[in-house]
């Protein structure tokens, strides 16, 4: 995957590392080019000087073959904005932004695009949403044998029951994120656009599990 990240402040040069580690391509953007000492003399990106939210700066990083872009800059209306380009002008499909004030974040999450609050492990956070769904759980518990992962509703099952879901990947919804709220799932609740799953599954059902999510209900 190519990712391209716009900020090289902490969490920024922090996730670039962790993404070329995993052996992907990054490129990062930032207003001042004396913050790309962070990434440290082994880094092997791309690195771009200019304001995140112009197209210029954005080619020049590559966001047109671009897989994913995170916005993690200092600025919550910078983020917002260059997200909102890469998303509807570039068409990624994978988009994350960070920001710093909640109420911002959860009026972001209803516009469709995803944000990442400021917290000490907000790298890790974004890291979990650019890269394909199924590469970091959440969570996995001491035998290796059990992940919670966490996944926005799939297309194809949007207006269908969690029990349905459930029946068809092998999983268990244990609650979902909606419009900024978190939500005990139930059988009977009714997916919707925008929710954010949290999936329990068996490491060795991942692969059909994200199968059967991807297919959608009649394929289940």
């Amino acid at each position: 995957m190519h990712i391209v990240i716009m900020g090289c402040g902490r969490v920024g040069s922090t996730l670039s590392r962790s993404l070329e580690e995993r052996g992907h391509t990054t490129a990062v953007i930032d207003s001042n080019p004396d913050a790309f000492r962070r990434l440290g003399p082994g880094f092997a990106g791309i690195t771009v000087t200019g304001m995140g939210f112009d197209r210029d700066v954005m080619i020049k990083a590559g966001i047109e073959r671009a897989d994913a872009f995170a916005a993690v800059s200092s600025g919550d209306n910078s983020n917002i904005i260059s997200a909102r380009v890469a998303r509807e002008q570039f068409r990624v499909e994978n988009v994350v932004a960070r920001i710093y004030d909640p109420g911002r974040a959860e009026v972001y999450e209803r516009l469709g695009v995803p944000t990442v609050a400021t917290v000490p492990w907000a790298a890790d956070q974004v890291l979990r949403r650019v890269v394909p769904a199924g590469t970091e759980p959440a969570w996995r518990d001491q035998t290796g044998e059990v992940r919670l992962d966490q996944v926005y509703a799939p297309t194809a099952w949007i207006s269908h029951r969690i029990a349905e879901l459930e029946d068809a990947a092998g999983v268990r919804v244990a609650f979902l994120r909606r419009l900024g709220t978190g939500v005990i799932a139930r059988p009977d609740t009714v997916i919707q656009e925008g929710d954010y799953l949290s999936l329990f599954m068996r490491e060795d059902h991942v692969t059909a599990a994200l199968a059967a999510l991807d297919a959608g209900p009649e394929a289940g």
